[in-house]
C-alpha cells in the first residue's frame, strides 16, 4: 500500500499534466497503483477492512476469559474443544486489539522537584558475598530528588524500624541536612495504617521525622513511578557495585558502599547533563539544617542475666561479670555497640552482632581465671617420695585410670609398702610399657614375680647327691 507521501506526489504530478507512465517511472510504482490513487483523488491511504477471524467468537471469549481467570491458554483450549478453528496467536492478537483483559496504555509523565523539596527512600533485597558465603541483604537507599545524590547501606534481611532510623540518620549526616518530605512506599516499617495520601505513620517514626523538621509521605498504591528516583538506582547498584566484590563483614560492606557512593556522586551523568555533586552545591542551602547534636539511635531492652553469665539480645548472648548472675539489667542496643547497665552503676560495652546467629560474645575480664592446680594428694606425695621413678606412671594413671584417682593412689601406695622393691618396680616397668593402668592386674603381676623369685623350692637331685 502506498503511503501518504507517495499518494500526495502522484496527485501533484498529475496536476502538472505529467502522464501516468512518467509518474510511475519517476516514483517507481506500478501504473495501476497510480490510476487507483488518481481515481480516489485522496492523499489518505484507504483503511484496511479485514474481518477478524475471532470476531464470531467474541461473546464466548469474554465468558471464557472470566471463567478461566484471564488465562488465554485455557481460553484457547476451551474454544478448540467447542469446535472453533482458531490459532493461539490469532486469539491473543484479537484480545490485544479489542483490549480484552488489558489496561489502556497511558503516556508517562514527569516529576519536577525543587532543591530541598524531597528525599525518596526504599529498600530492595539482594544476596552479597560476605565472609565465605552468600547472605541475604536488604539494600536501603536514599536519593535527593533534585541533585540525585545517592546514599545506600546494607542490612541483614530483616529490615526493622530500628534499622530504618539508623539508616536515615546516616543518610541525613551524609547529605548534611534533610528535605521537607521523605517519600516512601507503603512499608509497614513506617506506616501505621492507610495508603497514599491517607497514610498515617507510626508515632515513633513521626517523632523521629519531627526531630529533623521533615515528614513522611507515601505514594499511591501501584504508583511506582512516583518513587522512580530511588527505584531506578537499585538495579544500578546491583549491577555495578556488588559483582566481583567480596566483603569481610557487614562493616566492610557498608564502608565500601559509602566510598562507592562518593565516587558515583562525583561522576558525570549523561541523563542529567551534570554531576550530582555540582547540583548538590545548589541544593545544599535549601536543605533543612541538622540539629546541633545528632543523637545516636538506640533501643532499650530489659533483661535478666542467666546462670551462665550472659544476656540474650536477638538470639546472640553477651557476657557480663559473674557477680551479675540473676540480676536485672538494662541493655542499650545501638548501631555498632551494645551497652549493658548493671546493678550498682556497673557498665559493660560489647561490639554489636548484626545478624541473629546465636553466638556467644565473651569478654576475658568477665570470667575469673581458673583455679590453680590442686596440690598433689597425700597418697601421691607418699608414693613419689618412696619411688621417684614412678612419676610418669602416676601421671598416666591419673589420665587413664578407671578407678577414682584417690582410691587408685591409695592402692598403689599400699603395694609400694607391702611388696619387695625390685619385684614391684619390674612389674611397674612392664605395665607402663604396655600402657596398663589396671591396678588389680598390676598387683597380680607383682605377686607372680614374687612367687617365682622369692619362693624357690630346693632341687631334689641336689639333695640326693649331698646325702
Amino acid at each position: 500500500m502506498l503511503n501518504r507521501n507517495l499518494r500526495t506526489a502522484i496527485l501533484e504530478l498529475k496536476a502538472r499534466q505529467i502522464s501516468v507512465r512518467r509518474i510511475a517511472r519517476t516514483l517507481e510504482v506500478s501504473r495501476q497503483a497510480v490510476r487507483r490513487v488518481l481515481a480516489s483523488q485522496s492523499p489518505e491511504p484507504p483503511k484496511l477492512l479485514r474481518a477478524e477471524r475471532a470476531e464470531p467468537h467474541r461473546q464466548k471469549i469474554l465468558e471464557l476469559y472470566a471463567s478461566c481467570e484471564g488465562n488465554l491458554v485455557r481460553v484457547h483450549e476451551e474454544l478448540l474443544a467447542d469446535g472453533a478453528e482458531l490459532a493461539y496467536p490469532t486469539l491473543t492478537a484479537f484480545c490485544r486489539r479489542g483490549q480484552i483483559g488489558q489496561e489502556p496504555k497511558r503516556a508517562a509523565g514527569q516529576y519536577h522537584f525543587a532543591p530541598g523539596q524531597e528525599i525518596q527512600h526504599d529498600t530492595s533485597p539482594y544476596e552479597a558475598l560476605i565472609g565465605e558465603r552468600k547472605r541475604p541483604v536488604d539494600i536501603a537507599s536514599a536519593v535527593l530528588c533534585y541533585s540525585r545524590m545517592l546514599f545506600f547501606q546494607c542490612f541483614p534481611n530483616s529490615f526493622t524500624r530500628f534499622d530504618c532510623k539508623v539508616f536515615l540518620t546516616d543518610a541525613f549526616v551524609y547529605f548534611d541536612g534533610t528535605t521537607l518530605v521523605i517519600m516512601i512506599d507503603n512499608t509497614h516499617v513506617i506506616v501505621l495504617r492507610g495508603t497514599g495520601a491517607d497514610m498515617v505513620p507510626v508515632p515513633e517514626m513521626e517523632a523521629f521525622a519531627e526531630r529533623y523538621q521533615t515528614r513522611f509521605l507515601a505514594h499511591e498504591k501501584g504508583d511506582a513511578n512516583r518513587s522512580a528516583r530511588v527505584e531506578g538506582p537499585f538495579s544500578f547498584i546491583q549491577r555495578n557495585f556488588f559483582p566481583g566484590r567480596r566483603f569481610a563483614d557487614w562493616n566492610d560492606l557498608n564502608a565500601q558502599a559509602r566510598q562507592w557512593c562518593d565516587r558515583v556522586n562525583a561522576t558525570y551523568k549523561k541523563h542529567l547533563r551534570a554531576i550530582p555533586r555540582e547540583l548538590y552545591a545548589v541544593e545544599r542551602p535549601a536543605l533543612q539544617r541538622l540539629p546541633l547534636w545528632v543523637p545516636p539511635v538506640y533501643r532499650i531492652h530489659q533483661r535478666t542475666v542467666d546462670v551462665e553469665g550472659y544476656v540474650s539480645v536477638n538470639t546472640n548472648r553477651y557476657s557480663v561479670p559473674e557477680d551479675w548472675i540473676g540480676r536485672a539489667v538494662q541493655v542499650r542496643e545501638g548501631k555498632a555497640h551494645l551497652e549493658i547497665d548493671g546493678p550498682r552503676h556497673g557498665h559493660v560495652r560489647h561490639q554489636r552482632v548484626l545478624e541473629a546467629l546465636g553466638q556467644r560474645i565473651t569478654l576475658p575480664e568477665h570470667r575469673r581465671p581458673r583455679a590453680t592446680r590442686r596440690p598433689p594428694a597425700v597418697e601421691e606425695k607418699a608414693v613419689l617420695d618412696a619411688f621417684p621413678e614412678l612419676s610418669d606412671y602416676v601421671a598416666g594413671l591419673k589420665r587413664h585410670g578407671r578407678r577414682q584417682i584417690t582410691l587408685a593412689l591409695r592402692q598403689l601406695l599400699r603395694m609400694c609398702r607391702e611388696y619387695p622393691r625390685d619385684a614391684f618396680l619390674a612389674a611397674i616397668g612392664e605395665a607402663a610399657h604396655y600402657g596398663l593402668y589396671d591396678l588389680d592386674r598390676l598387683e597380680r603381676m607383682v605377686l607372680r614375680r614374687i612367687a617365682s623369685e622369692y619362693f624357690l623350692l630346693p632341687d631334689q637331685g641336689d639333695d640326693h647327691d649331698e646325702r
